[in-house]
């Protein structure tokens, strides 16, 4: 019998982990298939305090990893099949093995959606990047595609424009889904164009270091364009990973889940959620941590209630 089991081994889940293993919880950490979450794939993060130099994203993870055990966390690896919250005490099944636990804290994250592209994968992180807020400051000064044309991509669009020269949005139909408000805004920026009725074939790299351009296909032609530019930001959406709490958790249409205002506790007592499972807003490393935090105190004083 556990007091806290913790779903999730990004930046959520490893702060969750060290504030329960602090207040002598002896937390049970699942980390999943993607230890460290998806800082995991970012180069440099420089926006995440206490470096005053940017730091690799797999090393702040490995530091936050290190961190955690050392205060007591437990940390196992595999791949969460099933949870059933219908019972007391909770019980997850990961392969063969069953924890049981009186709670639980999801920080199972959000996965960026992507084009799917051989040299998407090759050159992410080298230029290809689903974050903005993340990786704009790399690009003072440069020439950058966005590929979206909902709320998201203007939003990235508008975001960029504070740092790159120019910003080219990439959108396959002839018209943008994003609300009228952010297409107002996105039009009105001089630093904004746009390429209609198109779809992205292939991201261009020299030698796979860094990206020097896009090759786009006309839907409507099949014209082949390529375009120079120095970085390409995918923003067609964003994936909560909550498929195994469908069912049994208060979700909203996208998935993500629903926690009380004044806590992080989900619609069922005794589980919490944190990071980008629960935040479709904001989806920050620093916003993770901080509900981390909060979803461990939730679980400890939970606990004390019991």
């Amino acid at each position: 019998m556990h007091n806290v089991v913790i779903i999730g081994g990004g930046v959520a889940g490893l702060t969750a982990g060290i504030y329960a293993a602090r207040s002598n919880l002896s937390p049970i950490l699942i980390e999943g298939m993607q230890p460290g979450g998806q800082l995991t794939i970012t180069s440099d993060v420089e926006n995440y305090p206490g470096f005053s130099q940017p730091i690799a994203g797999p090393e702040l993870m490995m530091n936050m990893r290190a961190q955690a055990e050392r205060l007591g966390l437990t940390i196992k690896s595999g791949e969460v099949a099933s949870v059933n919250l219908n019972v007391r005490p909770f019980t997850i099944s990961v392969g063969n093995e069953v924890f049981e636990t009186k709670t639980i804290i999801a920080a199972t994250g959000a996965s960026a959606m992507w084009l799917g592209l051989e040299s998407e994968e090759t050159l992410r992180g080298k230029g290809v990047s689903a974050c903005a807020t993340c990786d704009g400051f790399f690009f003072k000064n440069k020439h950058v595609i966005v590929v979206g044309g909902g709320d998201t991509a203007m939003e990235e669009a508008n975001y960029l424009t504070h740092f790159a020269q120019k910003v080219t949005v990439v959108h396959r139909r002839d018209s943008l889904r994003a609300s009228k408000t952010m297409q107002e805004r996105s039009f009105n920026n001089r630093k904004i164009e746009f390429v209609w009725n198109s779809v992205v074939d292939e991201i261009l790299g020299s030698e796979g270091n860094s990206v020097t351009g896009v090759r786009l296909k006309n839907v409507q032609t099949n014209e082949m364009l390529d375009i120079s530019c120095d970085g390409v930001f995918i923003a067609i959406g964003h994936k909560p990973n909550t498929n195994i709490f469908k069912g049994q958790l208060e979700m909203n249409d996208s998935g993500y889940i629903i926690t009380k205002k004044t806590s992080m506790e989900t619609s069922v007592p005794g589980v919490f959620a944190a990071g980008d499972c629960q935040d479709d807003v904001y989806r920050q490393a620093t916003t993770a941590s901080g509900t981390g935090c909060m979803a461990a105190v939730d679980a400890d004083r939970y606990l004390q209630c019991m």
